[in-house]
């Protein structure tokens, strides 16, 4: 016998879900990275996440026998049903045990509650915003996973193609090799760029002065750079304040790269963060009693793997050569600490733009993560 049960917006209830996978399902394996469970309760919690302005949301867990067997998040993002004129529902931080009768009950339970809300579809798995991990693994399923992405077993999407899920969308990932120079052609093109676009790199080394003179203006590029991507909700001011405050105090300034023109707007950053992915395996997920301990080792070298978390750049200046600037930037920093890999970010599986920027690396592309979707 199948129970769901309502998890309620508590600290106490929200940290019993979020501690789920992390305690349970995912105990013995060796490729799920579990996020740090203070920051996925602040996600969760509407007195915490800012997005709660514009969003709503239901948290259910599965119960077998008193023991839990999975969980699913149903959300509604008014500001992105509004830009795409879709009632569309969203489901996220979903985990469950390889059951047909689990899987269906927490389904149904997100769907009775979407359509009751009016949606007519349901889409996943998202989170409220682009800043939430979103897209379920299906190739890969033995790499480790990223702090930024979800990792989940083969049997996901397996049960999503049973249920009459669809994809919407793929994003892909790639391994790349850190190259002990920088390309020759590579450096060929950033010149170029530096001297007909008129735009260079500008390092920090303060980062009080980071916030205060580009703070708001990385985030708000983010904005301009991502807005026609998929399923992509607009930052508001209140959530910029927010990732400001979450983000920027722990990122290394030597992985931080912007691009700005002579009289300082900035028209690209690339953001990247030394891999955590074993420190928060680790530690699973809890900064205390030793946590912290692990996330600094991987924060002083203590890695031989980098993320790269995000590269955003104007529209305007889009397919003009202004990645190259970020990646002549890093990788001379990224030898400095001796990464021997760098992990990309997921890329929606059509955009080119963002995927010719490999070219110049040794690469594999080593998972595939999925939106499925279903009227309801």
């Amino acid at each position: 016998m199948i129970e769901i049960r309502e998890i309620k917006p508590t600290k106490c209830e929200i940290k019993r879900f979020v501690k789920y996978p992390i305690d349970v399902l995912y105990r013995d394996s060796k490729q799920y990275v579990p996020s740090l469970v203070s920051d996925e309760v602040r996600t969760l919690l509407p007195g915490e996440n800012p997005a709660f302005d514009y969003c709503e949301s239901i948290y259910f867990m599965a119960f077998r026998d008193g023991k839990p067997v999975g969980r699913i998040a149903g959300i509604i993002n008014r500001l992105v049903n509004e830009r795409t004129g879709k009632q569309e529902g969203r489901f996220g931080y979903v985990d469950f045990i390889d059951d047909d009768q689990v899987v269906d009950a927490l389904f149904e339970a997100v769907s009775r509650w979407a359509r009751d809300k009016g949606m007519t579809s349901l889409t996943g798995p998202l989170g409220f915003t682009d800043m939430d991990p979103e897209g379920m693994l299906v190739e890969g399923f033995d790499e480790v996973s990223t702090q930024a992405t979800i990792y989940n077993y083969d049997y996901y999407p397996r049960q999503m193609q049973r249920m009459g899920y669809v994809k919407d969308v793929d994003w892909l990932e790639y391994k790349v090799v850190v190259p002990k120079e920088i390309p020759a052609k590579m450096q060929r093109v950033a010149d170029i760029v530096r001297q007909r676009v008129g735009v260079d790199n500008i390092k920090y080394t303060n980062r009080k002065a980071l916030v205060r003179d580009y703070g708001d203006a990385i985030f708000k590029l983010i904005n301009e750079a991502y807005d026609d991507l998929f399923g992509y909700s607009p930052l508001s001011e209140k959530q910029i304040k927010h990732y400001i405050k979450m983000y920027l105090p722990f990122l290394p300034l030597d992985d931080l790269s912007l691009v700005v023109k002579p009289d300082g707007e900035l028209i690209g950053v690339g953001i990247a963060i030394p891999s955590l992915s074993q420190a928060l395996i680790k530690c699973r997920g809890r900064l205390f009693p030793t946590g912290w301990y692990h996330l600094l080792k991987a924060f002083k070298g203590h890695n031989d793997t980098v993320d790269l978390l995000l590269i955003a750049v104007k529209p305007e200046y889009q397919n003009k050569g202004v990645n190259a600037l970020f990646f002549t930037d890093l990788i001379p920093c990224f030898n400095k600490f001796g990464y021997k890999w760098a992990d990309t970010g997921h890329e929606l599986e059509e955009n080119e733009k963002v995927q010719q920027q490999w070219q110049y690396f040794e690469t594999r592309q080593n998972k595939r993560r999925r939106a499925f979707t279903k009227p309801l």
